[in-house]
């Protein structure tokens, strides 16, 4: 099965081979071909995300699934929250059933935060960690914002690479570790699991 996922940018670019490693572990024979789209910057919306979709959903080379994954926090006020940027998307596309929206709440790097210790090491500070759950950092301080800043306070005498470093910090760490604190990064998987016909996370 092809699946095509739009994705914003550099830090999905660096989590596509840790999820297909991740994914390849569960599912084996039934891997599917991942497509990651990649807009530079944000997924589109409205009128054009739809013929997006439906122009990977048809023709020769057509994929069986379109999965869009797009940040809450996009530097503007389109999505209140995770839920909201499901509904818009959902509405935007016209409720296709072979369409699934997906959002990180409040940006990709919420993912990272479980994984803080590596960060601290990365960074050469030991800025505590935000207190709150990873998908409870928000739109006021947002998860890339607390990264960034702990790297550029840091010994290490740089700022953080979405990159370079979303890559390391997810390589040096068990994905699941992640996956048990972050309900939106969970139902991300659970999608491709069950297109794939596989058990789901619980």
């Amino acid at each position: 099965m092809k699946i095509a996922v739009l994705v914003e940018g550099a830090t999905e670019k660096a989590f596509k081979p840790i999820l297909e490693d991740f994914l390849r572990q569960r599912l084996q024979q039934k891997m599917p071909k991942l497509k990651f789209i990649l807009y530079n910057g944000r997924i589109p919306k409205e009128e054009k995300l739809r013929r997006i979709v439906d122009n990977l959903l048809t023709g020769k080379d057509a994929c069986g699934a379109v999965i869009a994954l797009t940040d809450v926090y996009t530097g503007t006020k389109d999505f209140v929250d995770a839920a909201d940027a499901k509904a818009k998307m959902t509405d935007w596309v016209g409720n296709n059933p072979k369409f699934y929206p997906h959002a990180a709440q409040y940006d990709f790097e919420a993912w990272l935060l479980p994984y803080w210790s590596t960060i601290q090491k990365l960074a050469q500070h030991n800025k505590s960690a935000p207190s709150s759950l990873p998908e409870k950092v928000n739109h006021n301080n947002p998860p890339s914002y607390r990264i960034q800043e702990i790297f550029e306070i840091g010994k290490c005498n740089r700022s953080y690479s979405k990159i370079r470093d979303a890559a390391t910090i997810l390589r040096k760490n068990n994905l699941m570790d992640a996956i048990n604190l972050c309900d939106e990064l969970k139902g991300f998987l659970n999608t491709i699991l069950s297109l794939c016909e596989s058990d789901l996370i619980p």
